[in-house]
């Protein structure tokens, strides 16, 4: 079910509780953007029917297709209308905050590294779960960390 604090007011345009589109627009929600393709990947379904359902949503005016470079890779998003958003307020302000490290650890270290991550973000779950606890103006941020042997030759970078 499409939680009510998100930036979608499902309920003023009708729109069958199928639930694809239902996950698809959880999926908008949580990543910003993305492609049926990767929807496909996330979901457990083929991008054809992504694609279809993600078409769907967009001729109900919930997602738009994303600036994107042309090609065959068509990235979508959540549509944001001013009737979507109390009077007066803008758009979520679209920030990024990224850094990367090449860091020497055991297999131990690398572990207790993940575990710190996972500890770290463990208060924000909460959040999904009770999303009327919210503060004002959270909106979806996608966190990624991946930890990895690194390719020869990266050894010598700096850190963060």
């Amino acid at each position: 079910m499409i939680d009510e604090n998100r930036p979608l007011t499902s309920a003023r345009r009708p729109l069958p509780d199928h639930p694809v589109r239902v996950a698809l627009l959880d999926l908008l929600a949580e990543l910003g953007t993305v492609t049926s393709t990767e929807a496909a990947a996330r979901l457990g379904h083929s991008s054809g029917l992504c694609s279809f359902h993600l078409r769907q949503l967009a001729k109900h005016g919930l997602v738009e297709e994303a600036p994107h470079s042309g090609g065959r890779r068509r990235p979508w998003r959540l549509r944001w209308e001013s009737s979507d958003r109390p009077s007066g307020q803008e758009p979520p302000e679209r920030s990024e905050e990224s850094f990367d490290a090449v860091v020497h650890l055991t297999p131990r270290e690398t572990a207790e590294l993940a575990a710190s991550f996972r500890a770290l973000l463990a208060p924000y779950h909460e959040r999904d779960r009770r999303p009327a606890g919210r503060p004002a103006g959270t909106v979806p941020v996608a966190v990624v960390a991946r930890l990895f042997p690194s390719p020869t030759g990266e050894e010598d970078r700096g850190g963060i």
